[in-house]
């Protein structure tokens, strides 16, 4: 019940959804948690909507190129970064192309400038980070996490009755902060992965059956019509599982890994 690298494993029915005759296994399976990241986000946390502009950071992770395609779906303009060049050509080449890539690769770009130049002043509806910078310059590591924008830099590029849905589970905002935030009416959420795992406790299990099984059907209905065309890198075999588990654990694969059996 537990193991994902198993040959056999027990998954509850309400887990799974029919997979449409179009769809491969390889994209099924490496789009699921993506899409349901992306709904979760995108239409029950903020619920995006044609004309609404959205800031999606590290748009070409897997991630964000399924939070892109339904923000593009649902009519909304979207903004993302771009952490290297080849980031910036992916994006650049996706069908329905962003409205704007911010190329923060060389660390001189200001994030918040850019989209409020972009918005005419106005600021982003909603804000779908990868990670915030919590300190300053100084106190941090120099690392990848250098390229991520400030807490201050969202907060400011964010518009009036915006949408803030971050990642970064230990965010910490100061009084100054949410005064910010309370002078636009915005909001912060919290994107946890396993919010639907829990979330049968307390909203009652009829109602998280409805809407699992509503989200899965979507995300397979999407995969169908190539509305959704997830990032995926060469399938997997079995043998490799361990290698290809270490390096999404450090962070090293940039693209979904999917295991074949």
């Amino acid at each position: 019940e537990e193991s994902g690298l198993c040959e056999v494993i027990l998954i509850h029915e309400h887990y799974l959804v029919r997979k449409p005759e179009k769809v491969c296994w390889v994209e099924a399976a490496g789009t699921v948690r993506d899409g349901v990241r992306a709904y979760t986000a995108l239409h029950y946390l903020s619920q995006v909507s044609p004309g609404k502009t959205v800031l999606v950071m590290d748009g070409a992770s897997p991630f964000g190129t399924i939070a892109i395609q339904l923000a593009q779906h649902r009519g909304a303009k979207v903004i993302s970064t771009a952490y290297s060049l080849e980031d910036k050509q992916y994006l650049e080449r996706l069908r329905s192309p962003v409205a704007r890539v911010i190329d923060v690769s060389n660390g001189k770009i200001d994030v918040a400038e850019s989209c409020l130049e972009e918005t005419g002043g106005l600021g982003v509806d909603i804000v779908l980070d990868a990670g915030v910078k919590l300190y300053s310059a100084e106190d941090e590591p120099t690392s990848k996490s250098q390229l991520l924008p400030h807490k201050h830099d969202i907060i400011t590029l964010l518009g009036v009755g915006g949408h803030w849905i971050t990642t970064e589970r230990n965010l910490q905002l100061d009084p100054p902060d949410s005064h910010s935030l309370f002078l636009k009416g915005a909001t912060v959420s919290f994107l946890n992965d396993e919010i639907w795992n829990l979330s049968n406790i307390q909203q009652g299990k009829y109602l998280y059956i409805l809407l699992m099984i509503r989200i899965l059907e979507d995300i397979m209905e999407k995969l169908s019509s190539s509305i959704f065309r997830p990032q995926l890198d060469e399938p997997i075999p079995l043998y490799e599982a361990k290698v290809s588990m270490e390096m999404v654990q450090k962070n090293q694969a940039r693209k979904r890994q999917v295991i074949t059996i």
